[in-house]
């Protein structure tokens, strides 16, 4: 599966941005896809993933209650609403899949960027304060 992020750009603190990932290839539902940023000098990070039926859903703590993370199949994207934005958001947003479609019980797993199999290239959101 190819994914491709696209959304992001520059935003006052406060505002919002809304990111999107759209796949080509096999089955969209049949992945689990998630978002991780990389803020310059600064590790890979996880943000959020969803479930391949988009029933199950899961956040940093870093994130949770500001950002929500989304998926349409018929369209073949998974969405990331951030809200509330900060200086320490900056960053390059990445989406990856996951070949399994259901989340796995290990949180830690879920956040594990070498857990994904498939990455898209990244989408520069800057956010200034």
């Amino acid at each position: 599966v190819q994914l491709q992020a696209s959304g992001g750009g520059l935003v006052q603190a406060g505002g919002s941005l809304r990111l999107s990932c759209t796949a080509s290839g096999r089955t969209f539902s049949g992945y689990a896809v998630g978002w991780f940023r990389q803020a310059p000098g600064e590790e890979r990070e996880f943000v959020a993933v969803i479930s391949g039926s988009g029933g199950s859903t899961f956040y940093a703590s870093a994130v949770k209650g500001r950002f929500t993370i989304s998926r349409d199949n018929a369209k073949n994207t998974v969405y990331l609403q951030m809200n509330s934005l900060n200086a320490e958001d900056t960053a390059v947003y990445y989406c990856a899949a996951n070949s399994n479609p259901i989340l796995s019980p290990s949180k830690r797993n879920r956040g594990t960027a070498t857990k994904y199999d498939y990455w898209g290239k990244g989408t520069q959101v800057t956010v200034s304060s």
